[in-house]
């Protein structure tokens, strides 16, 4: 029983420590953080400290009931960098 749970513990701190941090938009170039999310398709991205967002490369990566709008982010040489998109959720306005 002692193997086991230990085998546990150490299973979860290797799992841990092989994580991925997220990608960091202020430490990366425009064209870095454009291409990341081009090649992954979506990708959670912190964009400052304590802040992080989900980036498409284009409406397929977004549900049945979301659109795209472009995003901008602050990137380490652009301080309005235009990396991709983010899902929105559509709005319908009843007619009248």
């Amino acid at each position: 029983m002692k193997s086991f749970v230990l085998l546990l513990v150490l299973t979860a701190a290797a799992g841990s420590a092989l994580a991925d941090p997220r990608p960091n938009t202020t430490a990366m170039t425009c064209v870095a953080a454009a291409q990341k999310i081009a090649a992954n398709g979506a990708v959670v991205m912190e964009t400052g400290p304590a802040l992080f967002d989900r980036f498409v490369a284009s409406r397929a990566f977004c549900t049945s009931s979301e659109t795209t709008e472009p995003a901008f982010v602050t990137t380490r040489d652009n301080p309005s960098c235009m990396i991709g998109y983010r899902c929105k959720e559509v709005s319908y306005q009843p007619k009248r």
